[in-house]
């Protein structure tokens, strides 16, 4: 199995056995939508009357009490372990029917089965704000057993925040767990910080800054190590000498010192100028030169990652994505290369990109086109990865039928899904997504459902900006629709139009399309493209495209990854279970 995405309900894919057998998964990272900037006092109030409707709508990050979660309630109730049954009952009579309590009832059927598909050799980490950490905590507990809780990290997020009346809230949690005792973990180290050095790093020589430790342990002993070296006698002090092989292995590579006395490896570190000599009468102590530390192993607080900046250049204009630096460290610590790496909301694909650079395996599963369509760009753009071949999406539609189906499937949030997912064949921006919801912008879109940018030069080699508009249909076509796309890519000066239908589209819309002329290239009076293009749903799954300068892109393309020393073309990720 390649490395895939997933469209839908990650708990119908998660549930589904072909999909997802038992313990396949070795690492698993989410971070469940969770409008944490609404009131606190709102997600506990009981959803009646008019003014709890009007919150609900606000409400975007799909929980609310409903039928859904009163079902999912009685299920676990129900079916659910007898600890998670128990807990979750618990938490029902101390919240009661409101948005929180939906939100714990749906991750708790989620966090069922990301337990079932964990390896026992696995981990999760599951980020949360404040606002629900210590109820989701709770479900962990019940679902993994408190003796495999691991850690509360504490990320900080952010440098400075107001509130008023409280302590700024600049942090948000991660809660790690594994399945089992016999868990994967990686040492990490992170770089020292510059009062750290100031502080502990305060001598230096010609080779450079360093800090000295014992060359003793505790507790004396009747061998050589127990013995004088150099007049200085360790059991004075209650003490034997205990040398660093890594320090001796490091200075004499291509010697085998494990035969040698105690005496004479120390004359050998002494020699390689490895040894700190204090004044007279103490005892001799080991160099440990800044330029070959590790650096720090990492802490349950994360300090030195900072949030995505709004001119960072992985930044993809997603409200909730997190830096790649987390991500990596996460995966670093508790995955090997190979490993399968799941991230059930994956957004706009950072753990994904984070675990291809890292060498990884990965599965993504996401309920909004628009993210997936996200994810595909990414990795076009970071990786050179091209879907269908790379890697594979499911749930996505392959054949005109299943396109329709998805533009009339009436839990489909309108005509949004469909949209979205056909700007995507193209790689457009849609113009009315909202990344992390299922619902688009409301209000006017002026006839432009998706854009692409692009740059053409002048004769003189100057950049010129210009601009694709795109405008879908998945009901009935006509010519006037054309007009229509022509007075949009007039009123915009955009240099070409493209009209997306599911529909196949009439004569008399292929002739008002002609009429419309052609789009000339600024640098190359040679080169041409028509004005008005029309491409039907069964082209565009045939991998017909439009007809365009060839450098563009939709969306902010993420940083291209320099594969140096990762495999990223794709080879190593096959055969995943």
């Amino acid at each position: 199995m390649k490395n895939t995405m997933y469209y839908g309900d990650n708990l119908d894919i998660l549930r589904n056995r072909e999909y997802f057998p038992n313990e396949c998964v070795d690492l698993i990272y989410l971070d469940p939508p969770f409008n944490s900037n609404r009131n606190h006092n709102v997600l506990f109030k009981a959803e009646s009357g008019a003014d709890s409707e009007a919150q609900i709508t606000a409400f975007e990050d799909t929980w609310h009490w409903g039928e859904t979660s009163l079902a999912t309630y009685f299920d676990l109730v129900r079916d659910a372990p007898a600890q998670v049954a128990t807990a979750i009952k618990a938490l029902m009579d101390l919240i009661g029917h409101n948005q929180m309590m939906a939100y714990l009832v749906m991750m708790a059927a989620r966090l069922i089965q990301l337990q079932r598909v964990l390896k026992r050799t696995g981990s999760l980490y599951l980020h949360c704000d404040p606002t629900a950490s210590h109820y989701l905590k709770i479900l962990l507990d019940a679902i993994f057993g408190t003796k495999n809780y691991r850690n509360h990290i504490t990320w900080k997020r952010t440098s400075a925040h107001s509130g008023a009346k409280k302590w700024g809230p600049i942090s948000d949690n991660i809660l790690f767990y594994t399945k089992s005792d016999d868990f994967v973990w990686n040492r990490v180290y992170q770089p020292y910080d510059q009062q750290y050095i100031d502080d502990y790093y305060r001598y230096e020589d010609e080779r450079g800054r360093y800090r000295v430790g014992d060359l003793t342990g505790s507790g004396t002993r009747q061998g050589d190590s127990g013995r004088p070296w150099r007049g200085v006698d360790p059991t004075d002090s209650g003490r034997h000498w205990a040398i660093p092989n890594s320090s001796l292995e490091a200075a004499y590579p291509d010697r085998d010192l494990s035969a040698l006395p105690v005496q004479e490896r120390l004359d050998l570190l002494d020699e390689a100028g490895l040894v700190y000599w204090p004044k007279r009468g103490k005892v001799p102590q080991r160099k440990r030169y800044l330029d070959e530390a590790e650096g720090a192993l990492i802490q349950d607080i994360i300090s030195d990652i900072r949030p995505l900046g709004a001119h960072a250049k992985e930044r993809l204009s997603y409200p909730t994505q997190k830096p790649e630096a987390l991500l990596e460290r996460i995966i670093r610590a508790s995955s090997n290369e190979g490993d399968i790496v799941l991230d059930p909301f994956c957004g706009c694909g950072t753990t994904i990109a984070a675990a291809q650079k890292l060498n990884r395996r990965w599965i993504g599963i996401d309920i909004t086109h628009l993210s997936i369509a996200l994810q595909k760009y990414r990795l076009q753009d970071k990786f050179e990865l091209v879907s269908g071949s790379d890697y594979d999406v499911i749930g996505e539609p392959v054949t005109v039928d299943a396109a329709r189906a998805l533009a009339h499937d009436p839990d489909n949030e309108g005509r949004y899904q469909f949209e979205w997912w056909a700007l995507s064949l193209i790689g457009a921006k849609p113009t009315n997504g909202q990344s992390g919801s299922r619902k688009g912008k409301k209000g006017a879109d002026r006839g432009i459902d998706g854009i692409i940018n692009f740059f053409e030069e002048n004769a003189s080699g100057k950049a010129i900006a210009a601009t694709v508009v795109a405008q879908v249909k998945s009901g009935r076509v006509t010519s006037r629709d054309i007009r229509d796309l022509k007075g949009t890519v007039a009123r915009e000066n955009a240099a070409i139009g493209v009209f997306i239908t599911l529909e196949k589209p009439t004569q008399a819309m292929l002739k008002e399309a002609l009429l419309a002329g052609y789009y000339e290239s600024p640098g190359r009076r040679d080169k041409r493209y028509r004005k008005i293009q029309i491409l039907s749903i069964g082209d565009l799954l045939e991998g017909v495209g439009v007809d365009m300068p060839g450098q563009y892109s939709g969306i902010k393309r993420a940083e291209r990854h320099k594969a140096d020393s990762v495999n990223s073309d794709g080879e190593s990720q096959q055969g995943m279970f």
